[in-house]
């Protein structure tokens, strides 16, 4: 296998749950894959979705790390049209003094959320979004120290030993082309997509510019993966996920599903076709044991 594997958690809080149920399993999971040999744990950001529980990841971050050992823990992603950069920089310098070596900065520029939400969280989000490449080029120049406000350097800290590794999150060629310019990794949300991102990510590799984040161009694909012990298991779970996703109006399921032998046959294949050197697995059973379980399985 010439790829690694992550898992991006929606921290789902399933009917019948607490959000501290949903939380204590969202613990429980980034200890079970760190066991299984995955390399990275990462969560989204939401916000006043009732099914999902993780509206601050760095919060939960913290949280995480103080639980786990050497796993990567990530953020995927923090919605930076909302925040300030430097407030972004602090906090996760903060945690990569915690958890030396173990802390990624994903950033993308999606709402988050419905449009009242978003307006109570930072005002009008298509203004705020139309600044992305000012805010994510500020956040830049603060995790390499070069931010000055008023010609006056201003500083992110504390300053770690290890930084953070910064990424950008997104689904077009866009912000491909963004990534390769500013010279982090990049990853493609091939579960959320339109498109399949092979030229996505070509665009990223031929506009890629060397930067104190990466030296070279970096890829992780985030797929959507649903494991059983037989494929037609596996299929009736993937068949039940799609006609939830159609009865709240959503996208339908959109990844592979199958034994773990069928599952890492496709993704290597798709490896070969995108060049991607890790895959974050989004794993959307809405059941805490059977999507364990199918982690679990694709470890094996």
């Amino acid at each position: 296998m010439d790829f690694k594997l992550g898992v991006l958690d929606m921290v789902p809080k399933l009917p019948g749950h607490s959000a501290e149920e949903a939380l204590e399993q969202a613990v429980l999971l980034a200890q079970r894959v760190e066991e299984w040999g995955y390399v990275r744990y990462w969560t989204s950001e939401h916000h006043d979705m009732e099914m999902l529980a993780s509206a601050s990841p760095e919060v939960l971050l913290s949280h995480i790390g103080a639980r786990t050992s050497r796993i990567r823990l990530g953020s995927g992603g923090v919605l930076l049209p909302h925040y300030s950069p430097l407030k972004v920089a602090e906090c996760f310098r903060l945690l990569a003094a915690l958890y030396p070596g173990r802390i990624d900065l994903g950033i993308g520029r999606a709402p988050g959320g419905e449009a009242h939400a978003v307006m109570a969280l930072s005002g009008n989000f298509l203004e705020r979004v139309a600044h992305y490449r000012q805010l994510a080029g500020d956040l830049a120049a603060l995790l390499q120290d070069e931010y000055r406000y008023e010609d006056h350097p201003v500083q992110a800290r504390p300053i770690p030993q290890t930084p953070p590794e910064l990424w950008m999150l997104g689904t077009n060629v866009k912000s491909a082309r963004f990534a390769a310019e500013l010279g982090t990794g990049y990853v493609f949300g091939r579960f959320m997509s339109e498109t399949d991102g092979i030229e996505t990510l070509k665009a990223y590799r031929d506009a890629f510019r060397p930067s104190a984040f990466q030296a070279v161009p970096r890829a992780i694909l985030a797929v959507s993966v649903i494991c059983g012990e037989t494929r037609e298991e596996a299929e009736a779970i993937a068949a039940g996920v799609e006609a939830a996703y159609r009865a709240r109006g959503g996208s339908p399921f959109s990844g592979f599903a199958g034994t773990a032998n069928q599952v890492m046959e496709q993704l290597a294949e798709m490896q070969r076709q995108y060049g991607n050197e890790e895959f974050l697995i989004v794993t959307p059973i809405p059941d805490y044991e059977k999507r364990l379980r199918s982690y679990r399985l694709l470890a094996t």
